[in-house]
């Protein structure tokens, strides 16, 4: 079995080992680090316990993107899970997880990401009380909208945007380290009140649902070391700068992540930080004072960068699954100028939109992990088959067979642990939503039904968006 790139339209390549970094640790770095502290550390029970949580993270966030670099400079397509499972396991399992991450995985993390930039940018006009919901929810709406725009515009200033907030979101990062470090010589007996350091573990929560749940709000704010895996074909030399970007965003982010937490513990109690809604706020406010809304702009712009980059990736996994001809023909198009995959993009912001309605940002993250665990355990699975059954397929980058099967073990445990100990109706409605997938493949994938109305909505479209296939040059 030999992976060859299909002779469609390749889109032009334009990220470097910069633009890679950026993209995957800008993309990181966005809401979870100032959203996810309070909830981790209300599962867990304990500083100590918290900051073990955080570094695991980092770690499996590692582990995973590694064997993803494997597959990235072995099926060297855009596309991600979908092309990889698609090329190792057919087409039907392969539809099943573009339906996934295109209609669940992908617009849950967007609209998660909206949220927290709407919360945080809010917090600075509603000083004494939390924002309405409506109001939150019309601007995450405009958030979305603005990065749709941008990446719909330019994938060239999309890049340009990922790399000079990533520099802005470090910069914040070391800000709240600093702040930490100045607020601790000043008051040394902060930490001790605070970490706890003689009992850090003390009420620790072992349960296995408790854990699950602590990994899914840890591993959302490591949400995008995969990201670089859904543009390969937009990377330059990706043999060589996927896995350098992997090992220099992760290990930079997981850092940062530990230094930042220890920050809030130095500065706020465990209760303080746990019934804190926006941590850095609350942050601000002890350390900066009268000037502590500074920290809410900051995080609004820091998760606004993540946004971009989800976007940015997140358009072109509907992409690839339309250029194989797993969804509609339209959205495997290019705008005739721009060269970029807009109507993906379209797809993409008004599925977002949607999921937006009815979510809070807990839930969203929760469904997200639970989904996107389960399909990554599937694709990881795909690389052990490479690595037994295909040894001879050429390897410029290669993990030991040990890294792929303990992040499998580990994602069957976080899809399994929130559901066995204590089960939810919402997973169920995710799961059954995955598999109606079924209703649309068989008739319209399967025995391709209905070829003449498709054609007329896809040229009618076609001609309004000024796009065309990626089977011509543009």
């Amino acid at each position: 079995m030999a992976f060859k790139e299909p002779a469609a339209l390749k889109m032009k390549r334009e990220i470097g080992l910069l633009g890679a970094v950026a993209l995957i640790s800008g993309t990181m770095i966005g809401s979870g680090i100032f959203m996810s502290p309070q909830f981790v550390l209300e599962y867990v029970g304990s500083p100590g316990a918290s900051l073990v949580i955080w570094a695991l993270s980092g770690g499996i966030a590692l582990f995973a993107a590694l064997c993803y670099a494997e597959l990235g400079t072995v099926i060297s397509e855009s596309g991600g899970d979908f092309i990889y499972i698609l090329r190792i396991y057919g087409s039907c399992l392969a539809f099943f997880t573009a339906v996934t991450f295109i209609l669940v995985v992908k617009p849950f993390g967007i609209a998660a990401m909206a949220i927290s930039i709407a919360e945080y940018a809010l917090a600075v006009f509603y000083t004494d009380c939390l924002p309405p919901q409506l109001v939150v929810k019309c601007a995450a709406a405009v958030a979305i909208l603005v990065v749709a725009t941008v990446n719909t515009l330019s994938s060239r200033i999309a890049i340009k945007i990922q790399v000079i907030f990533l520099v802005a979101k470090v910069l914040v990062l070391t800000f709240i380290v600093i702040g930490g470090m100045v607020e601790l010589t000043l008051n040394s007996s902060v930490i001790v009140e605070n970490l706890n350091v003689e009992n850090a573990f003390k009420g620790t929560q072992y349960s296995v649902s408790t854990l699950g749940m602590a990994f899914y709000q840890g591993l959302w704010s490591y949400s995008g070391w995969y990201n670089l895996n859904n543009v390969t074909e937009e990377l330059k030399r990706p043999e060589v700068n996927l896995p350098r970007a992997v090992v220099i965003a992760i290990s930079l982010v997981t850092g940062l992540y530990l230094l930042v937490n220890v920050s809030y513990l130095t500065v706020m109690t465990p209760k303080e930080l746990m019934s804190s809604s926006a941590v850095a706020v609350t942050w601000g406010n002890k350390v900066l004072g009268s000037w502590g809304w500074i920290m809410s702009v900051a995080a609004a712009l820091s998760a606004f960068g993540s946004l971009n980059g989800t976007f940015f990736s997140g358009g072109r996994v509907c992409f690839v699954a339309a250029r194989e001809g797993h969804m509609p023909d339209i959205l495997a198009m290019a705008h005739v100028h721009r060269l970029t995959p807009s109507p993906a993009l379209i797809f993409t912001t008004i599925v977002s939109l949607l999921v937006l309605i009815p979510g809070d940002f807990q839930s969203i993250v929760n469904y997200f992990s639970f989904t996107a665990w389960f399909f990554y355990g599937i694709t990881l699975s795909g690389l052990v088959y490479l690595k037994i059954k295909k040894p001879e397929l050429p390897r410029p980058y290669r993990v030991p067979m040990i890294l792929p099967i303990v992040v499998i073990i580990i994602a069957v445990f976080l899809v399994l642990a929130p559901v066995i100990e204590k089960p939810q109706i919402e997973y169920l409605y995710v799961t059954l939503f995955i598999l109606s997938g079924a209703i649309v493949y068989v008739p319209f994938i399967h025995y391709k039904l209905c070829p003449g109305l498709l054609t007329k909505i896809t040229v009618f479209l076609q001609l309004f968006l000024e796009v065309a296939p990626t089977d011509k040059n543009l």
